[in-house]
């Protein structure tokens, strides 16, 4: 079965084919980050625009790159939730244009769920049930993946993500947007003790998050030491930042798959590419003799192919929807994709 998806949930206008959710046939994706450098952060109405722009030259390139025509598609696959809404009904309204003129089913793909499935493009042997702990700019959660399209949510971030608490802090630290991605290249040459920062915990909640407290806390040492005059090593900073955030994820996602049982771990979303993140769960994983599967580092990111690899399994599992599909800003992972909002 091949699916034409569409992905365009925040700044990245993406297309893909996708054959029976695991054989990517191709993957395009436009990209204005460069753009939104300027603003130090993703501007909504400008992100509309863009993929307004750019939707059809996307689509249209997947298509040539996969060499076939929209004849020879089965499905088409739209990210509906959550993200932006103006950027979502770019993407929802475009999908629903090909469906209609083309008389193929529209899939809606929720975004965190396709995520998830960027790992079944990168390993083909990855089945359900596991333990995922999805992180990005604007989530993070630790999910049961109990099957493709049934989903448990036993743990989340009480007030920031983990990604959004990454970028805030960079931007402290002087670094561009990105800043992530900056931070995590600057933390491998910092000394990761060099600062003491919290650990925030949820009392009465072990596998909650919260990273408020801790971003705030390194924005006011950046503060207090320019008030003194001082200069702080952005790189010991950056590292000492990236341990924080990093132990407690891995802490609460340990704990969280010793009290479930579970011996099959995998990580998702933007965060997931982050280096260190990626290291200490390989090793505590290798440890207790557990399976440890992370995403390839392109399909970390937002992308259209982990959309197509979702909306095979949301086919079969019958979540097709009508031309009343409406884009979403927020909904829960584990909510039936079968309710239009």
């Amino acid at each position: 079965m091949r699916i034409l998806a569409l992905e365009s949930s925040c700044d990245e206008t993406a297309a893909a084919v996708v054959e029976d959710g695991r054989k990517v046939l191709s993957s395009v994706v436009a990209s204005q980050v460069e753009e939104h450098k300027l603003y130090g952060g993703v501007v909504p109405e400008i992100a509309s625009r863009r993929h307004c722009e750019a939707v059809v030259g996307v689509t249209q390139k997947a298509l040539d790159d996969a060499q076939i025509t929209l004849k020879d598609i089965d499905a088409i696959g739209v990210t509906y939730a959550p993200g932006l809404i103006g950027a979502l009904l770019v993407g929802v309204n475009f999908a629903k244009g090909l469906s209609m003129s083309s008389g193929k089913p529209l899939i809606p793909v929720h975004h965190l769920r396709s995520h998830i499935a960027a790992n079944y493009i990168t390993f083909q042997n990855l089945e359900p049930p596991f333990l995922c702990l999805v992180v990005s700019g604007g989530h993070s959660h630790i999910i049961e993946v109990k099957g493709y399209t049934d989903l448990k949510i036993i743990g989340r971030t009480r007030d920031d993500a983990a990604g959004e608490a990454f970028d805030k802090a960079a931007r402290a630290m002087g670094m561009p947007y990105p800043g992530g991605v900056e931070m995590d290249k600057k933390a491998e040459y910092g000394n990761e003790n060099a600062f003491k920062l919290p650990h925030p915990t949820i009392d009465g909640a072990p596998y909650d998050f919260s990273f408020s407290g801790l971003k705030t806390s390194v924005i006011n040492l950046i503060h207090n030491a320019d008030q003194k005059g001082q200069k702080l090593d952005v790189n010991d900073l950056a590292a000492s930042f990236r341990k924080a955030v990093v132990d407690c994820l891995v802490k609460n996602f340990i704990k969280a798959a010793e009290d479930t049982n579970s011996k099959k771990l995998v990580i998702a979303g933007g965060v997931s590419a982050n280096s260190l993140l990626r290291r200490r769960l390989e090793k505590e994983c290798e440890n207790r003799g557990w399976e440890f599967y992370r995403p390839e580092l392109k399909l970390c990111g937002d992308n259209a192919a982990m959309v197509g690899s979702q909306a095979y399994y949301e086919f079969l599992s019958g979540n097709t929807a009508g031309l009343d599909l409406n884009a979403c800003a927020q909904m829960p992972v584990d909510k039936n994709l079968q309710k239009i909002c």
